[in-house]
């Protein structure tokens, strides 16, 4: 079981996102912070979780202080922003302060989960919202030089998979459209990832209609 460290001073928001995880039976939270000067102090005191899930506006210490210090003192300890504030510039920040992931508050538990587990193998993660008109500027300006991939190095499974994605399928939606476990999905969701170097699911589904693999 995977222990997190929950940094947000809003109460309500926080108890909620504890009850969630711990639901799962994966995740236990180790301690609770309404600030970043408290999250700081816990790892001091030697609670070092594997995953420090964090808001950005706190008192005291903000997120960007806190991601600081941490970077400083603690830098294997991956830090997953989540934030109501959805600019590029305040993704920048964070990711710049140290952030290995960043999530806007809008998202929905499978996509905390996905982030989550990314991070948590030691891989980086930003949400759908933002990657997508971030990926859309890159295409727009052709900043993929090198990158082609054709249909043909994906298996019919995989192109399938794709598919569905882009049709905004869950991992159990289409397991149970193409009569195959949801563990199954996961393995072809990763192998595309794997494939095409892309962090995300946002950012493999632009590599894929870049490339012509789907429509």
């Amino acid at each position: 079981m995977k222990q997190i460290i929950l940094a947000e001073d809003h109460k309500v928001i926080r108890n909620g996102l504890k009850m969630l995880l711990e639901s799962t039976h994966r995740y236990e939270v180790l301690y609770e912070a309404g600030n970043g000067r408290e999250v700081i102090d816990a790892l001091k005191k030697g609670l070092i979780p594997d995953l420090i899930v964090s808001d950005i506006g706190m008192p005291l210490m903000d997120g960007i202080a806190m991601l600081q210090a941490l970077k400083e003192s603690y830098p294997e300890v991956p830090v997953l922003i989540m934030s109501m504030m959805e600019s590029n510039a305040h993704l920048y920040q964070t990711i710049m302060a140290g952030a290995h992931g960043f999530l806007t508050k809008s998202v929905d538990a499978e996509e905390l989960f996905f982030a989550m587990g990314r991070l948590l193998i030691g891989e980086r993660y930003v949400c759908a919202s933002m990657a997508i008109p971030i990926i859309d500027q890159m295409i727009q300006k052709e900043t993929f030089p090198g990158f082609k991939m054709q249909s043909a190095d994906f298996s019919s499974r995989e192109i399938e998979i794709l598919q569905l994605i882009g049709e905004g399928l869950t991992n159990v939606e289409m397991a149970d459209k193409l009569f195959i476990s949801k563990r199954t999905v996961e393995g072809h969701r990763q192998s595309l990832i794997d494939k095409t170097g892309a962090r995300n699911t946002a950012v493999l589904m632009r590599f894929a209609h870049a490339n012509g693999i789907i429509d």
